[in-house]
């Protein structure tokens, strides 16, 4: 055999075999919303995300029509493309129907396809294969997992509430919020539970300080002590009537352990009046999962 040819079959055996390997595994995209009992002349929905570090080609990932746990057929999601690392994607047959009724953030991860699985709007199986019907994710679904406060269910998302939980849990899924539009294709769950820290995580120096330059209780200190160490966040001081006050921290990163002060002054560097004021830590990470936390202060003048 040519040395060249050689050359050529041994480097398209490891390219075959490395793309083998980059194959996304059982947990890799898991089932994030689900629209399967829309309003009349609309349309079922899925939302997938990507829970690994990997771009995954969307040519390789299928919705599955499973039963008796069997897969019985596959519906390709897009000839081309890609899922990047902790993102979401929808898939629907009616992208124009699903942008008109619901708010998409996203528009480029609305996928729209010829057909998809049927799903039953009293129960179903929602699945996602690998294009060799490797299982990535399945959610048996009941229309019992919606809130019971609904009086009526139809065109309310099913919305995953944290990725961590397993998908089989019914405590792990909920009806989309109100305030939502009862549904979040493409983006963040309404519903969406992930816990990024604990609020002993946060601390403040005292409860009560006196920002009037005399050497007692000048300064507030907030700290934070975190496991995780890839969260930014957004830090800021609120009065008693809810207006902002001062941002110690925008977009800015919080790192495994840190701390900000606040010397009682607003955005525009003028001393606040005497009060209560409300500190509030929004923390999100790079998947899109946030986590509030707030604490109320005393501001005294002596």
């Amino acid at each position: 055999m040519h040395k060249t040819t050689a050359l050529i079959i041994a480097l398209i055996s490891l390219c075959a075999s490395v793309c083998e390997a980059q194959k996304p595994s059982l947990g890799d995209v898991l089932v994030s919303e689900i629209m399967f009992n829309p309003v009349p002349g609309g349309c079922d929905y899925v939302e997938l995300y990507n829970n690994s570090d990997e771009s995954i080609p969307l040519n390789i990932l299928f919705l599955a029509q499973v039963t008796d746990d069997s897969i019985r057929r596959l519906y390709p999601i897009a000839n081309s493309g890609i899922m990047e690392p902790h993102s979401l994607i929808v898939v629907t047959t009616d992208s124009d129907f699903v942008a008109s009724h619901y708010t998409v953030a996203f528009p480029s991860r609305l996928i729209k396809v010829k057909s998809m699985p049927a799903y039953n709007d009293k129960s179903g199986t929602v699945a996602i294969c690998c294009d060799d019907s490797v299982l990535l994710d399945r959610f048996d679904y009941s229309e019992t997992m919606h809130s019971r406060l609904l009086q009526d269910v139809e065109g309310v998302a099913l919305e995953r509430r944290s990725y961590q939980s397993p998908t089989q849990s019914s405590a792990n899924w909920y009806s989309a919020s109100s305030t939502s539009g009862y549904g979040t294709p493409t983006a963040t769950n309404s519903q969406s539970h992930e816990t990024l820290f604990i609020d002993n995580d946060f601390a403040v120096s005292k409860n009560l300080f006196s920002p009037d330059g005399d050497g007692y209780d000048d300064l507030l200190d907030l700290s934070w002590q975190l496991n995780s160490c890839d969260l930014s966040a957004n830090i800021t001081i609120y009065d008693n009537r809810g207006r902002r006050i001062r941002q110690l921290l925008q977009g800015g990163m919080l790192g495994c352990q840190g701390m900000l002060t606040w010397d009682g002054t607003n955005d525009d560097g003028e001393s606040c009046a005497r009060g209560s004021y409300i500190i509030v830590v929004e923390a999100y990470n790079e998947k899109g999962a946030k986590q509030s936390w707030r604490h109320t202060v005393s501001l005294v003048r002596r």
